[in-house]
């Protein structure tokens, strides 16, 4: 959070004309000031690294070593039922899906309204400075914004599990990405190979994956920790298949619900460096740049902004209710691990 903050000086500062540090680097990325850039991003990187190594170090002196085999017990089975999460993401998914219903087939080019357009029948979400549809604008922005995120997502969680299965190895590249704010990121990408949605996709995914790896780890640990699992090679099941039959599906749901938690911030990160200009390009329909082009008009027609912060609000409350839901494997296999350890020693016997 510490380092989230540091690297999120740069949109505050922007938004509120205030004279800092991360507005500085800002415009010397812009104006490709590789010095002004190389100082001013030294001295973030510096206490960054500094916060990150002595979160590090806390959570070696907190966390120690792994866990031994059958040090824990099997996990409580949840209460209740998914009804309310379900509700909600089938509420989400349906506003979305109209939504990108009516405005895909409208053009979100074409100049054929008065600027700043109020809402009406003809414009729900009203026109922007320019006199283009918000709807259309919007709404193709959903496919700009959102298959980035969910591709940096699904990207990060392969390269968390293969780092996790290879250990300490991944142990300093991980604090080094887990140390660099996503502006910051951005920043760096932006003035090396110019503001493009491919450099921030690639800025936001340096940041993604560390934590990922860390809980990827974990995941693993934990599931080699079970009571089960202790006994499985006694029982005469290869290492292969116990990895692929019980840590292996332990480990990818939650690192996918962990995935779906993270995916508004990634769409929020690529909405920041739209927004800031070291993303997509007017005029791209992306929702970090409609919220940089409606944000001088924001007192005068608020609706430039509003549509597509509901958008981002949308996806964050869809996001979160999907990682709430346990699919119906998830759930037998938490009914039957308490079943398991049994079995497993009668086995043996």
């Amino acid at each position: 959070m510490l380092i989230g903050l540091l690297g999120g000086a740069v949109a505050v500062e922007q938004v509120f004309a205030i004279p800092g540090l991360g507005r500085y680097l800002l415009g010397a990325a812009n104006a490709q000031d590789l010095p002004a850039l190389q100082a001013g991003v030294l001295l973030m990187a510096l206490a960054a690294l500094v916060v990150g190594l002595l979160a590090g170090l806390a959570r070696r002196a907190l966390r120690g070593g792994p866990l031994p085999p059958g040090a824990l017990p099997p996990p409580p089975e949840r209460r209740g039922d998914d009804r309310a999460a379900r509700w909600t993401v089938g509420v989400a998914l349906g506003l979305m899906g109209l939504m990108l219903a009516l405005g895909l087939p409208r053009d979100p080019y074409t100049i054929a309204h008065p600027r700043l357009a109020p809402p009406s029948a003809e414009l729900p979400f009203g026109a922007d400075a320019s006199g283009r549809d918000l709807l259309a604008r919007v709404a193709h922005g959903t496919l700009g914004t959102l298959l980035p995120s969910v591709g940096i997502i699904l990207v990060a969680i392969a390269v968390a599990l293969l780092l996790a299965v290879l250990g300490e190895i991944a142990r300093g590249p991980a604090e080094i990405a887990n140390a660099t704010p996503p502006i910051l990121a951005g920043v760096i990408i932006a003035a090396l190979l110019g503001p493009s949605v491919g450099g921030a996709a690639l800025a936001v995914l340096w940041v993604t994956w560390p934590p990922l790896t860390a809980h990827a780890t974990a995941l693993i640990d934990e599931a080699n920790a079970m009571p089960h699992i202790r006994w499985l090679p006694v029982a005469g099941v290869s290492r292969p298949e116990i990895w692929a039959r019980h840590v292996l599906p332990a480990t990818v749901g939650p690192l996918l619900r962990h995935g779906m938690l993270r995916l508004p911030g990634v769409a929020l990160a690529l909405a920041a460096l739209g927004f800031l200009g070291l993303g997509a390009q007017p005029p791209l329909p992306e929702w970090g740049l409609l919220l940089g082009e409606g944000i001088d008009y924001v007192e005068r027609a608020p609706w430039t902004t509003l549509a597509p912060a509901a958008a981002l609000v949308l996806t964050s409350v869809c996001a979160v209710a999907l990682a709430g839901l346990r699919s119906r494997r998830t759930k037998r296999r938490s009914r039957s691990m308490a079943r398991q350890e049994p079995l497993a020693r009668a086995n043996v016997g």
